[in-house]
C-alpha cells in the first residue's frame, strides 16, 4: 500500500509540473511571428534546456544515488515553476532571447532534478514482476500533463493571451513543489553515499542501449515533430475547431501524448505479463517509423492527425517497457545513475532536433525531413538488440534475467 500511495503522489506531482512543459510548445515555435525572433534563435530557445539537461542529468543521477530523491525532487519541481515566471518577465523584456534562454537554463536544471528522481522513486518502490507496469503508469501520469498543457497553451494563449498562458503553467508547477513536500518520502538511501562523485556517469551497456533508444525517440518526436508541427500546418492551410495553426498543433501534439501516454499504460503492463520487454519495445519503434511515413505523404487533415497518433503511441509504447529493462539490468544502488546516462543522451536527442529540423525544413521541404525520421526508431530497434545480447547473451531475456553479464 506504500508503494502505491508514492506511486499516486509523483504522478499527481509529476503532472502538475508536466503542463508547464506542454504549454510552451504552441508558443515558442511561434516567437518569429509574435516578437521578430529569427528561426535559428528560435531553434535555440527550444533546444536550451535539453542541453542544459544534458550536462546537469549526469550530476543529478550521482546526486540522488548518494543524498537520495525527497529533496532533489522537490526543488526540481519549484525551480520549474520559478523558469515558468520567467518566460513572462522574458515577453515584457527589450532583450527577450536572453531572458527566454536563461528561463530554459533553469527549466533545463529543475528537470533533470525531476526525471532523475521521478524514476528512481519508481525503480524503488516497485518488483521485477510489475516493474514495466509501474514505469508506464509514472511515465504516463508525467506526459498527461503535457497534453493538458498544449490544449490549453494554444487556446488560453488564443483567447487571454500568451502571458495568461505562462502564468497558469507557472502557478502548477509550483503548487507540485508544495504538493511533493508534503506527500513523496525518502526511497533511495537512509545515509548519504560519500564515495558517489557528483560527475560520475554510468557508461554500462544496459544505460547506453536504452539512451540510445530515447535518443532517436526524442531527435525525431520531440525535438523534430514538435518543434515544425505548427509550421507544418501553416504551410499545408491545415486548421481545426476555427483556431490558428497554432492552436490547432496544440490539439494535435496533445493527441500524440495522449495516444503515447495510453500506449504506455498498455506497453507496461504487457511487458510484464508476457515476461519479457523485447517484442513490445520492437512493436512500438516500428508504429513511430510508420507514422513519420504517414506524415511525410500527408496533405489533409485525417493524414496529419493519423501520422501524429501513430508517432505518439509508436514511442510512448516504448518508455514503460524500456525504463523496466534499464532497471531490470541494473544494480539498485545505480539506478540514479543509469537514470541520468539514459536522460543525457535523450536530451541530446531532443536538443539537437530543432537546431536541425528548422533549417533543414527550410532547405528541404517537410516531406524528405519526416521520412528521414522514419528511419531512426528502426536503427534504435538495432542498437536495442545489440546491446541486450552484449549485456545478457539473449536477444529476448525475460524479466528474470536481471544482472545477466
Amino acid at each position: 500500500m506504500r508503494s502505491r500511495t508514492v506511486l499516486l503522489s509523483v504522478i499527481a506531482c509529476t503532472f502538475f509540473v508536466g503542463f508547464g512543459g506542454g504549454v510552451v510548445f504552441p508558443i515558442l515555435p511561434n516567437l518569429e511571428a509574435l516578437l521578430g525572433i529569427s528561426p535559428f534563435v528560435v531553434g535555440i530557445i527550444l533546444s536550451t534546456n535539453r542541453f542544459v539537461r544534458t550536462v546537469a542529468n549526469a550530476p543529478a543521477g550521482a546526486l540522488v544515488d548518494r543524498f537520495g530523491t525527497r529533496t532533489p525532487f522537490i526543488v526540481g519541481l519549484f525551480v520549474e515553476g520559478v523558469a515558468t515566471l520567467g518566460y513572462n518577465v522574458a515577453l515584457a523584456s527589450s532583450l527577450p532571447e536572453v531572458w527566454f534562454v536563461l528561463a530554459r537554463v533553469a527549466w533545463g536544471l529543475g528537470s533533470a532534478l525531476v526525471f532523475a528522481t521521478a524514476y528512481t522513486i519508481t525503480a524503488d518502490v516497485s518488483d521485477a514482476d510489475s516493474r514495466g507496469t509501474s514505469m508506464g503508469v509514472v511515465r504516463a501520469g508525467i506526459t498527461f500533463g503535457f497534453p493538458a498543457g498544449l490544449v490549453l497553451g494554444g487556446v488560453v494563449s488564443d483567447l487571454y493571451g500568451v502571458p495568461a498562458a505562462f502564468s497558469l503553467a507557472a502557478a502548477f508547477a509550483l503548487a507540485a513543489s508544495g504538493l511533493a513536500f508534503l506527500t513523496v518520502p525518502e526511497t533511495h538511501v537512509t545515509e548519504p553515499r560519500g564515495a558517489i562523485a557528483p560527475w560520475e556517469i554510468d557508461r554500462s551497456v544496459p544505460a547506453l542501449t536504452a539512451g540510445l533508444v530515447s535518443f532517436g525517440l526524442y531527435f525525431t518526436y520531440l525535438g523534430v515533430l514538435f518543434t515544425t508541427l505548427v509550421l507544418f500546418l501553416g504551410d499545408r492551410g491545415i486548421t481545426a475547431f476555427g483556431y490558428s495553426p497554432r492552436g490547432t498543433s496544440g490539439f494535435l501534439m496533445a493527441g500524440t501524448v495522449l495516444a503515447g501516454s495510453g500506449a504506455m499504460l498498455a506497453g507496461g503492463v504487457l511487458s510484464d505479463r508476457l515476461g519479457v520487454r523485447m517484442p513490445v519495445l520492437l512493436g512500438s519503434l516500428s508504429v513511430a517509423s510508420a507514422g513519420f511515413l504517414v506524415l511525410a505523404g500527408a496533405g489533409s487533415r485525417v493524414g496529419v492527425l493519423g501520422g501524429c497518433l501513430l508517432v505518439g503511441a509508436g514511442q510512448g509504447g516504448v518508455g514503460g517497457p524500456l525504463l523496466a529493462l534499464l532497471a531490470d539490468l541494473t544494480p539498485g544502488d545505480r539506478m540514479g545513475r543509469a537514470t541520468g546516462t539514459n536522460n543525457v543522451l535523450g536530451d541530446i536527442g531532443s536538443g539537437l532536433g530543432p537546431l536541425v529540423a528548422l533549417p533543414a525544413v527550410d532547405a528541404v521541404g517537410f516531406a524528405p525531413v519526416y521520412a528521414a525520421c522514419a528511419a531512426l526508431p528502426m536503427a534504435a530497434g538495432v542498437a536495442l538488440l545489440v546491446g541486450t545480447y552484449r549485456h545478457t547473451g539473449k536477444l529476448n531475456p525475460e524479466v528474470g534475467d536481471a544482472g545477466a553479464g
